[in-house]
């Protein structure tokens, strides 16, 4: 466990006791119920694996990989937690974490015993990872009074906390930036968690990260992108892909590009005949 993450487990300890004012933890077992794939990821891609990452009723980050619906996890039933499945196909060598996840927030997307996940959850489950994290840092530094107070702001920040069902409404609201509303995956999620933890909310933050394009010389695709949220890329004459200084991924029928705002990479979709095309994306 990294000293952040061991961090965030002691205060979210103590977040739990807090809570549960004295009484014990109930450890719950919930029957997870997976979204449909986006109808263009199945086409292109097939059926997938899924990562799922969630924290038990110790407040301790658990991993298994599943391939279908109907597995079983077992949660803390007095807090707030998040659960998060990433699709994965390995047989094309994509792995876990490239394409977006799937998740939900425990208790609001339960229903019985049964635990209902969501493109947008995954959206809201990362969210809560990042401020994890961030949350996780505080209080690393030298133990000055001002150091400790900063941590202790922090740890009123910390996402157990959070309104997320306040958060998840946003997204209905017009007033929300538009992009971020179609596709919450241009947002710098990261950049966003660290403002969320050092100041609060502020829903203006909630604005597509700086893209700029990039012509490709490939097919006109389809081309699928690693958010479940927007439609392909259907392109006429040479593609432009949107880029930034992080790797995206796309994916068609002639194999996966890889690109930043400096470089491309063009491979295969079978491991074992990768081809390249144009440069090696640098560090």
């Amino acid at each position: 466990m990294s000293m952040k993450v061991h961090f965030f487990v002691v205060f979210l300890g103590t977040a739990l006791f807090l809570h549960g004012c004295g009484d014990s933890l109930t450890d719950s077992r919930y029957t997870l119920r997976l979204p449909p794939l986006p109808e263009a990821w199945e086409t292109t891609l097939g059926r997938a694996h899924w990562r799922i990452e969630w924290l038990d009723e110790g407040g301790r980050q658990q991993r298994a990989v599943i391939q279908g619906g109907g597995a079983e996890i077992s949660l803390g039933a007095t807090w707030v937690s998040p659960v998060s499945a990433m699709p994965f196909w390995p047989e094309r060598g994509i792995q876990a974490g490239v394409f977006r996840p799937a998740g939900a927030i425990f208790p609001y997307d339960a229903a019985g015993d049964t635990l209902y996940l969501s493109w947008q959850g995954g959206v809201d489950a990362n969210l809560y990872w990042e401020m994890a994290v961030i949350s996780g840092g505080a209080g690393e530094e030298d133990g000055s009074p001002e150091t400790e107070a900063a941590a202790r702001a922090a740890v009123q920040r910390l996402p157990y906390h959070f309104n997320w069902p306040r958060f998840r409404r946003l997204f209905d609201d017009e007033s929300l930036n538009a992009e971020i509303r179609a596709d919450p995956w241009l947002a710098d999620w990261g950049g966003i968690a660290a403002k969320i933890v050092q100041s609060g909310f502020d829903k203006r933050r909630l604005v597509p990260e700086q893209r700029g394009t990039m012509q490709v010389p490939v097919g006109p695709g389809p081309w699928i992108g690693t958010s479940p949220f927007p439609a392909p890329l259907v392109f006429e004459g040479t593609p432009v892909f949107p880029v930034r200084p992080a790797v995206d991924t796309w994916v068609s029928q002639e194999g996966l590009l890889h690109c930043n705002s400096e470089a491309w990479v063009l491979m295969n979709v079978y491991p074992q005949s990768n081809r390249l095309c144009g440069q090696t994306i640098s560090p």
